[in-house]
Order: structure tokens, then sequence, then C-alpha cells
């Protein structure tokens, strides 16, 4: 066991133990995920083969219809399923170009995929922390075959345009030309924000990718929608990419099972990350963004090292059985570091003052410098 593994596995332990929790959920246990999906499945139930048939069938249905597409398709990631989108739209574009924000998961977290293994170039769309508007789009200083637009906007704070935002950068990239994949890992939770169904919010986009390990709690997974052509290319490619295992019907069972019982849970999640993320806004040194929150994640930021907030909350959870928030990371300025909060159902039993009252007693804990 590697030392980053083995600190994850004491995070992970100190969090199951919690009873209180601000930011996350309790982690599960392997024979818990197994539980959780074999509740769902009928005694004679068969398993997908390749792709075909079992859940990964039915999950693909489900989110067909959840999206309102002709079709969806089941991907083991959703960087392989961003990759087969873009190199779509370049196929019946003929342009290379990919509008991208310099935030974006394909530019900082897929490997430069997009051009290593689909030879596509990257346009920067914009360098605001949030996505392109539509002045910006129709302004660009080349034309570009896809515009991805990623709801919300993860690395700059889990942002979202407005509704008309989104619109009007939709429709100037169609008068551009381009076509549009939503990057949709976190689509699910956008809906509030956005005050439109995930069928309204995919119905402008020509292809749109969403996950099922993140928000919905699966055990990984990744889905592929838009139309009838797309997903036959997709299938095709998914299979060029390694993508079709002899199974999978764990993870799809599991993004099932997620979709049951999260989905109606997340509007409640954002509701709440309001009122948590005014009450960490008074602790002191505190900055949080966005106000109010997007979604039901957030950014914090306090006036200490890494090192040290998260050896404060590691004590808290280890001797209080309360967690905080972990994962802090430095920042560029000295002595101070930023961490992501996720607001989901345990954090629902926390009111203003107690999350006020976790925050005093974690800052509490911090080291001597």
């Amino acid at each position: 066991m590697t030392g980053a593994y083995a600190d994850r596995v004491r995070r992970m332990a100190a969090m199951r133990g919690c009873s209180q929790l601000l930011s996350g959920v309790r982690p599960v246990s392997m024979a818990e995920h197994l539980d959780a999906v074999r509740a769902t499945l009928t005694p004679d139930a068969l398993p997908d083969f390749y792709g075909e048939g079992g859940p990964v069938e039915a999950l693909e249905l489900r989110v067909a219809e959840l999206l309102g597409t002709e079709a969806a398709v089941f991907f083991p990631t959703g960087t392989m399923a961003q990759q087969v989108a873009v190199r779509y739209g370049a196929e019946l574009t003929g342009s290379t170009t990919v509008g991208l924000h310099p935030l974006s998961h394909l530019m900082l977290h897929e490997g430069d995929a997009y051009a290593v293994l689909g030879g596509l170039r990257a346009v920067r769309t914009t360098t605001a922390p949030r996505n392109p508007i539509a002045e910006e789009v129709a302004e660009l200083a080349e034309p570009i075959g896809t515009l991805l637009l990623e709801l919300p906007l993860r690395d700059a704070g889990f942002v979202l345009p407005t509704w008309d935002e989104l619109v009007d950068v939709v429709a100037a990239a169609r008068d551009a030309g381009a076509r549009v994949h939503l990057d949709g890992a976190r689509l699910w939770e956008s809906t509030p924000h956005l005050g439109r169904p995930t069928a309204a919010i995919a119905a402008l986009a020509d292809s749109t990718y969403v996950s099922f390990y993140k928000s919905v709690e699966g055990i990984s997974g990744a889905a592929l929608a838009g139309d009838a052509g797309l997903v036959r290319y997709a299938r095709d490619w998914r299979h060029r990419y390694g993508g079709t295992l002899f199974q999978q019907w764990p993870a799809a069972a599991a993004g099932l099972v997620g979709l049951d019982r999260e989905l109606p849970r997340l509007p409640g999640y954002v509701a709440h990350a309001t009122a948590v993320a005014a009450a960490l806004a008074g602790l002191p040194g505190a900055r949080v963004y966005p106000t109010p929150p997007h979604t039901h994640q957030f950014r914090l930021w306090l006036p200490h090292s890494a090192d040290r907030l998260n050896a404060a909350n590691l004590a808290l959870a280890e001797e209080e059985r309360a967690w905080f928030v972990g994962g802090w990371q430095d920042t560029e300025v000295p002595d101070l570091a930023m961490a992501e909060v996720t607001v989901a159902a345990p954090a629902l039993d926390l009111d203003a003052a107690q999350v006020a009252d976790l925050g005093a007693r974690f800052l509490r804990r911090l080291p001597p410098t």
C-alpha cells in the first residue's frame, strides 16, 4: 500500500466513523455498494454482454428518457465519452478545432487526449472564470467545429450561466456553423439554477455527457446522449478506445440506483448549500465563491496552509467524529488554501448555527505554525 493510498484509506475510515459530515458523503464499502445493487435485481436477472442487455441497456434507456434524446450509450469513463463526442463533431463538420475553456475538464484533466488521440486543436473561448458568452463565441479569431460547454464549470467554482446566457451562446455557436457538446458531468444538479429540467438543457445541444459517480454516487461510468447517428458512431469508437468491456453490470446497476435515489434529492442539496455557504463565510478570514452557490458545490478559502487545514480536519474527524471539509489545496497566495465544499445528504442535518459551530471547532484544531 503506497503512502498516498494509505493516507486516503485513513481519511475514508475517519469519515465513515463520523456522526456529523458537512462536506461530502459517508464512504460506503464494496459490500454496501453491492447490497444496494442486489436489492434492485430479480433473482434470475442476467448481466450485459459487451454492452448489450442487462442493466447497461436499462441505464441507456433511462438516460435517453431523462435527457429527451433519441438514444444514449454507456461508457466506462467520461473522458472516453467526451473524446468520442468531439471526434464525431470534427468528422461531421470537417473542422478539427474545438472551442474550449482553459479551465475545462478536457484542458486540465484528460492529458490532452483530444489532441494526442483525436488530432484536434483547442481554440480558447474566453479567459474569464465562467463559460463563454455569445459575443465571445461570435468574435473568435478562427472558426470552430464544436463548442464545448462544461455545466457547471468545476474549476472556476462550479459556476453556471443564466438560462438566457446559455441559449444565446448556443445560438452564437450555431450561427458560426459549430456543433454544441455539453460536458454535463454535474448536469443533474444544474437544473435549479438554470430553471429548466435536464431534457430542456440537453435539447440545446447536439450531444451531452453525464456521469454516474459524481453527484448520483454510483461506482463509475458515464453516458453520451444524442441522436441515433451519434450513438451508432459512439458504439464503434467505444470499442476502438477499448471501452466495450465484457460485462459492466455492477457500474450500470449502481448508476440506476443512484439516479433513483439521488436525483430527487439534489434540489434540496442545492437549496441547503446557500445556507451552508453563508454560515461558512462568517468564519475568520473565510471567503466563499460563488455567492450564493450555483449548485450544491462551491469553493471555500481560509487563510492557512493546506497541510494545517487537512491535519485539523483529520484530527476533528478521528477525535470528535465530525467531518468539516477535506481536500485543502494551497493557492498561489502563501498561507491561503482552497477546498471544494459538497453539500449532500449528511449536511441536511446541520443548520446554520451548527455549521458555524463545526467551523469553530475545526479552526481550534489547527496545529501550531
